[in-house]
């Protein structure tokens, strides 16, 4: 495994989320025409974050990496400590508002490393934030680094400086989300390791010791209580 960067005690820190699949039940008992859930009714009237929107779609994954990220993101001046990685939308902030339309608009695409509009959002964004954070931050991946249709295009652009979990290696992501709330209640941050030259597959760990309710409402707290953000389109 690859040795831990150095960057000091307390390095600025960004987070990218993997974002929700929208094609899922879930999602169309929201995007539905007509439908009337309060949830559905916010987004047709573009009252809905995305984070929210994605943490009801996804249920525990989403909101286990948005309410770490929360918890945890140290981000620099003037830069916003969070992003959700989109297919047609490049990285987009969990505060952004969403309409049915908008969704469909960021998500529409195909995420392969080698989709060209894919590529050209997401490298974009990419490097304006390596521009704007420097070479003292890490780029810390909450997502599958098993595959390359995050880990291929965020390397091209952080290099080194692109992180995971070391715990995430042979968790599902059912297992990754529990674990990220158990982080964001109980304020504990996982290893950040580097991407590059790191074992990405690994045996199953054991089962984690199952959420009491408490603490699943403590780290939706931390979701729901954030401060807004803006945007970035």
């Amino acid at each position: 495994m690859s040795p831990t960067l150095n960057l000091g005690p307390s390095p600025h820190r960004i987070f990218l989320l993997s974002p929700a699949n929208i094609v899922g039940i879930r999602a169309q008992f929201v995007m539905r025409v007509g439908a009337n859930s309060e949830i559905a009714v916010r987004l047709r009237q573009g009252d809905v974050s995305l984070g929210e929107l994605f943490s009801f779609i996804s249920g525990l994954y989403f909101r286990g990496k948005l309410a770490y990220a929360r918890a945890f993101s140290n981000a620099p001046p003037t830069v916003e400590g969070t992003f959700v990685i989109t297919s047609s939308g490049g990285l987009i902030t969990p505060d952004a508002l969403m309409t049915p339309e908008r969704l469909r608009e960021i998500s529409s695409g195909n995420m392969g490393p080698c989709d060209g509009h894919y590529r050209s959002l997401l490298d974009g964004d990419a490097r304006k934030l390596a521009r704007m954070c420097g070479q003292s931050c890490q780029f810390v991946l909450l997502g599958s680094v098993a595959t390359p249709k995050y880990v291929e295009p965020l390397l091209t652009v952080f290099g080194h400086q692109l992180m995971f979990p070391g715990e995430f290696v042979g968790r599902g992501d059912m297992s990754r989300g529990g674990l990220m709330l158990r982080c964001a209640e109980s304020g504990h941050q996982l290893t950040y390791i580097p991407v590059l030259g790191a074992i990405r597959h690994g045996p199953k760990p054991p089962k984690l010791t199952p959420l009491r309710r408490k603490q699943v409402l403590s780290a939706i707290d931390v979701v729901s209580n954030a401060s807004p953000i803006p945007t970035n389109s």
